[in-house]
């Protein structure tokens, strides 16, 4: 571990999160091509693409409570070899059925690695940068999704291309294998698993001194316990937690993010813009997502999180709101409104990875006490793959039938958020993981 830097462990602890955005983002040009290549119907279309969304679901679910059993990294490594051997799987499908089968197993680790890595970059990052070390997530992310984007354009017109774009995933989750292999464990895992003094070595090599270790090592001990499970999840203490981690989760989905991340070509399409414009503003707004996440992973810790999160939440609700209205307009002048319309989901955007789009992993990294907590996180996470599949799956019916005025919806949704954050969700900025365990245990006593 000595010859391992900070920055080695936290790119590498937040790798996973690149390929969960680049294979939740791929299906988004290839789906075209496969489509014609296997002849499917709607239906079977539909079933492709939310495939993996059903494996994030039961990847979140399971991976959590056995990450608290095994370990952290031991997961992360089993998470790699699913993205490995299914991206493969993926490339070489010689029909449907073997394609979907293929996209729910390396769904499990797509939900695997977003309950998993929230919390390994929680459990190392020292309090005063958890912010900032955990927004990597987020990032990674949103690079995931804009290589993604990058690599339909470029293979867009290859005989076969999908397959390569599928495929293409094999290569960061192979990175991420040999990366995890040389990765430490997570010294509170460790402690609450009587190795103290290996967690003593790992902590020794990413802070500052003597005294912050041993401070740390004396309040992770203060707060470990017996591995807990949905007895200790149901008590009264831990309620709030478990309200904040759910419910941030879920906002996070029904304010809007996917649909605009996901269904950008079909809404530039929708007001007038041709299918080459659409592609490039879809490419465009993969760009702005990297931009604004990395902005707003250097300023992470200088602002409170839930005053973030509703800053967040009034400018996309304003956002939402001018993309449900503007094109009632288009008749007077359909150019102006359509580039205004692109710039209000740019705006959307914007506001989303800097706010929303990272601080939901953070928090829910940072609220469950330790020996709950990758079952904590476990939950949320399934909380937002349901959430998002129910979006996914439903966004483009709902479109048909009221056009824009979806997005008012969504806009009303961004309303309640405010209102959810300001009376639910608890501060946690700043404070030591276990600082967060003890405040929850005396206000539920």
């Amino acid at each position: 571990m000595k010859n391992i830097g900070k920055n080695f462990v936290f790119f590498f602890g937040a790798l996973g999160g690149l390929l969960f955005g680049y294979d939740t983002g791929v299906i988004s040009g290839a789906i075209i091509h496969i489509k014609e290549d296997m002849v499917l119907t709607s239906f079977e279309q539909g079933v492709v693409v939310s495939a993996i969304l059903l494996g994030a679901i039961i990847g979140a679910a399971t991976i959590g409570p056995l990450s608290d059993k095994f370990g952290r990294r031991k997961l992360v490594l089993t998470a790699a070899i699913i993205f490995c051997l299914c991206s493969l799987l993926s490339a070489f499908a010689t029909g449907a059925v073997f394609l979907i089968i293929s996209r729910i197993v390396l769904g499990t680790a797509v939900g695997g690695a977003s309950a998993l890595v929230p919390v390994y970059l929680a459990e190392m990052a020292p309090a005063q940068s958890r912010g900032r070390l955990s927004s990597l997530n987020q990032l990674m992310v949103m690079s995931g999704i804009l290589l993604a984007y990058i690599v339909d354009y470029a293979f867009d017109k290859t005989p076969g291309g999908w397959r390569i774009m599928l495929g293409f995933a094999t290569l960061p989750s192979v990175l991420l294998f040999v990366g995890t292999l040389f990765l430490p464990e997570s010294p509170r895992w460790l402690i609450s698993n009587g190795k103290e003094t290996i967690a003593r070595h790992i902590l020794n090599s990413l802070r500052a001194g003597d005294n912050e270790v041993e401070n740390e090592i004396k309040d992770i001990k203060e707060t470990t316990a017996e591995l807990g499970g949905f007895k200790e999840l149901r008590q009264k203490w831990v309620r709030p937690a478990l309200v904040t981690g759910i419910g941030l989760a879920i906002f996070q989905q029904i304010i809007g993010c996917n649909t605009v991340l996901y269904y950008a070509p079909t809404i530039f399409t929708n007001i007038g813009l041709g299918s080459s414009a659409a592609i490039l503003g879809t490419v465009g707004i993969g760009i702005l997502n990297v931009i604004v996440t990395f902005i707003a992973l250097l300023v992470m810790d200088k602002f409170d999180r839930k005053k973030m999160l509703i800053a967040g939440s009034i400018g996309m609700a304003l956002s939402l709101f001018a993309l449900g209205i503007l094109p009632k307009f288009a008749a007077i002048n359909s150019s102006a409104i359509a580039y205004i319309t692109m710039i209000s989901s740019a705006i959307y955007i914007m506001f989303f990875c800097a706010t929303w789009g990272p601080i939901m992993w953070i928090m829910i990294g940072e609220i469950f006490p330790l020996k709950i907590r990758g079952l904590g996180v476990g939950i949320s996470s399934v909380s937002n793959w349901t959430a998002n599949l129910i979006v996914a799956l439903t966004f483009p019916l709902l479109l048909e039938k009221f056009g824009t005025k979806l997005f008012m919806l969504f806009g009303f949704m961004a309303v309640l958020s405010i209102l959810f954050v300001k009376y639910k969700v608890f501060e946690t900025r700043g404070r030591s993981l276990e600082e967060i365990e003890i405040t929850l245990k005396k206000s539920g006593a």
